[in-house]
């Protein structure tokens, strides 16, 4: 009984962790977790001096010196304060407001910083084709009007031979317009491919050890049933 009920429990935490890494698998890109950065005091001075990231990342200072620190804005969309922090004391702050912060020690003035948020690119429409009109590929003929011939009129003299006519020129042949070619049809955008991202990667592994184990469960439990 008590392997029975080992064996269950192994194949419920097995199929937990798999299901946990197909949910990870099927968030959108957009939900995954935000970067963070740390920014050191040491020295008395903030290191890096100037940080740029992105809107949603979170930034810990963390105190190295033996004399306290804080930090506090001088400038910059949202007042910041943290609390005084002792040696080996940290404090987080996440930045949800794009801008230009800039902030110093209040024990140490000469201790001054500052970190830009920007603002995530936003993505770009895909554009819509343009309906186009294909028009025939035959040629049109326009009726051009035809010139009226008029009898050439001879002077016969008196003990003068008649002079020829002149022949009749030829009547124009109506004209022809170049045929119109058929518009190409727009063609769309191909979309860049996606590179494969390590996470997914590393999830898959996971994924695969995880059923690796539920097998090697299932295996031990058939073997123990078939020799009771």
């Amino acid at each position: 009984m008590r392997r029975g009920a080992r064996v269950r429990a192994a194949r419920r935490a097995a199929l937990g962790a798999v299901l946990a890494l197909l949910a990870l698998l099927l968030l959108p890109p957009g939900q995954a977790s935000a970067a963070s950065y740390r920014v050191a005091m040491q020295g008395y001075a903030f290191a890096p001096a100037s940080l740029t990231v992105p809107v949603g990342s979170t930034v810990t200072w963390t105190n190295g010196d033996t004399a306290p620190h804080d930090v506090k804005t001088t400038s910059g969309p949202v007042a910041i304060h943290s609390p005084m922090l002792n040696k080996g004391q940290s404090w987080t702050y996440t930045f949800t407001a794009a801008g230009s912060y800039g902030y110093y020690c209040t024990v140490h003035p000469d201790m001054t910083a500052r970190i830009t948020v920007v603002a995530a690119p936003k993505p770009t429409p895909k554009p819509t084709p343009t309906p186009t009109h294909q028009h025939g590929t035959g040629s049109s003929h326009e009726a051009m009007p035809m010139p009226t011939r008029t009898a050439p009129t001879t002077h016969r003299a008196a003990g003068t031979s008649p002079k020829p006519s002149a022949p009749p020129s030829p009547s124009p042949s109506p004209s022809t317009s170049p045929p119109v070619a058929a518009a190409a049809p727009p063609t769309e955008p191909v979309a860049a491919a996606r590179p494969l991202q390590p996470l997914l990667l590393l999830t898959g592994l996971i994924a695969g050890v995880a059923v690796l184990c539920l097998l090697l469960v299932g295996s031990r439990a058939a073997a123990s049933r078939a020799e009771d």
